[in-house]
């Protein structure tokens, strides 16, 4: 089965994302492409939607962040995209206050492992602000620090003005905070739009290995056989590496019954699930040790 190639653009408010959306949009018409957008804009009216040509599928989440408040109906807007379309690419616009691993997480709910195949974060940066960071609230710099942090590829927008001092403040800002990701410095979100489409150029292992490993933040499945009991399993959370920024799936409890299964920041939570799901946890994290999260979820598991 063909999965969809998601595109997730992430960035600050203002920082160009929709003029970069225009010509991804219109590259994947060249391409004969069917392509699909999911906008989120923090208000209850969509500002940005008239830049979406009227023959491509799009799906709007307003008034709210999709990585807050409305990542649930972020996954059945995902959904219902990929059912409803027979789509080549989806391309998710998120709003500037969005952050991208809370993105990432909605596009690798366990139900939606089997549709989509996530190709990359792509941050769009306003560079004339990033170089005056220091007038923002520390919230909105802690939050541009990480939508560059976990890019797969940087587009240093609107630095055709900078001094040559400045240019090279962004290079070494660029090697600082991501190290060895693809970055750009340009005007008007131009950037080489084949550069972008190749970030899915590996292909997914199988499960019970890491998946997307093209992605600076990587995925990974666990397939569960059997249940497992919430003490061992608690005990096996508290013990698990601060490297794993979320962990989203279903679980099967001694008590026989299914629940979908979350935890972020070191919380866990469950709630319970009517229908047979596939026992799978998706962890979402850095530097993620395989061999030993394998060894230690099947000690907890019971046939």
């Amino acid at each position: 089965m063909k999965k969809v190639n998601v595109l997730i653009l992430a960035g600050f408010l203002g920082s160009g994302k929709t003029t970069l959306l225009k010509q991804l949009l219109k590259r994947e018409k060249e391409q004969n492409h069917k392509t699909a957008v999911l906008m989120n804009e923090l208000g209850e009216v969509s500002i940005d939607s008239d830049a979406v040509p009227g023959d491509v599928p799009l799906k709007e989440l307003l008034n709210g962040c999709i990585c807050c408040s409305l990542s649930d109906q972020l996954e059945k807007q995902l959904w219902a995209l990929c059912k409803e379309n027979e789509l080549d690419t989806l391309i998710i616009e998120a709003t500037g206050a969005a952050h991208p691993i809370d993105v990432l997480d909605a596009c690798l709910s366990p139900y939606l492992l089997d549709d989509l195949y996530v190709s990359g974060i792509i941050s769009v940066m306003d560079a004339p602000r990033w170089l005056d960071r220091n007038t923002m609230s520390v919230q909105a710099k802690m939050l541009i620090l990480e939508q560059i942090k976990h890019a797969d590829f940087i587009i240093w927008n609107k630095s055709g003005r900078l001094t040559e001092e400045q240019t090279q403040q962004l290079k070494d800002d660029s090697k600082q905070m991501n190290d060895g990701t693809p970055y750009v410095l340009t005007d008007f979100a131009k950037v080489d739009l084949d550069q972008l489409f190749a970030l899915h150029a590996k292909e997914r292992k199988e499960h019970q290995r890491v998946t997307e490993d093209h992605l600076k933040v990587k995925t990974w499945v666990y397939s569960f056989k059997g249940s497992v009991n919430k003490e061992d399993f608690e005990n096996w959370l508290r013990e698990a590496p601060s490297s794993i920024y979320r962990i989203k799936g279903y679980v099967k409890l001694e008590d026989g019954q299914i629940y979908l299964f979350q935890y972020s920041y070191g919380l866990p939570s469950y709630e319970k699930e009517w229908m047979k799901m596939p026992l799978r946890l998706v962890f979402i994290g850095e530097n993620l040790d395989i061999e030993s999260l394998t060894e230690g979820l099947k000690k907890i598991e019971k046939e």
